[in-house]
């Protein structure tokens, strides 16, 4: 399963990116760091620099159609920046078109919100972001883990850092069932 992983090349939360990862590769699937520029991404711990990571793929004007599944880890910079380029924002609507599942962690929600995603669904983000899916339509709910298999695209959240083992079982388990 080709499984797209997109941020912005500054601001992702590291261990939201190398826990799902992992989880990925240990699932057998192929993993890729799809970004709105080349080269490397910068990731933090919280508000410290932390590694970088070599982009895969970078957009421009893509679609779900090459992926199985997306992944959009959180950090509070990562989905800022992200929500107002809309090469990202198409590429995140693209999956939810083409009924391919996708999973989101603390605030990675921001991107649903601004790929109009959300209405009539419910799940979990980062506790700021309540008011954000509510406005937009979904049902926001704090768990460590939600599930929402509304038509077309199964959705897989999750609230922060401390959710991961559970957010990186359901990404697993869900994607496979899709």
């Amino acid at each position: 399963m080709r499984t797209a992983f997109l941020m912005a090349p500054e601001g992702v939360e590291e261990i939201e990116l190398t826990e799902p990862w992992k989880a990925v590769i240990r699932a057998g699937w192929n993993p890729q760091l799809v970004s709105t520029r080349a080269g490397q991404v910068r990731a933090y711990h919280h508000l410290e620099k932390a590694g970088r990571f070599t982009v895969d793929h970078v957009l421009a004007g893509d679609t779900a159609e090459a992926f199985d599944a997306l992944v959009l880890p959180g950090g509070l910079a990562n989905p800022d920046a992200l929500r107002t380029d809309r090469r990202a924002v198409g590429f995140v609507r693209s999956f939810f078109e083409a009924g391919k599942p996708v999973a989101a962690i603390c605030h990675a929600p921001w991107m649903l919100v601004e790929a109009d995603v959300v209405r009539d669904r419910t799940l979990t983000s980062w506790p700021s972001l309540a008011t954000d899916v509510r406005n937009a339509g979904g049902t926001w709910v704090d768990e460590e883990v939600h599930v929402c298999r509304a038509a077309p695209s199964t959705l897989v959240t999750s609230r922060k850092p401390a959710d991961l083992d559970a957010f990186c079982a359901a990404l697993v388990k869900e994607f496979v069932a899709t």
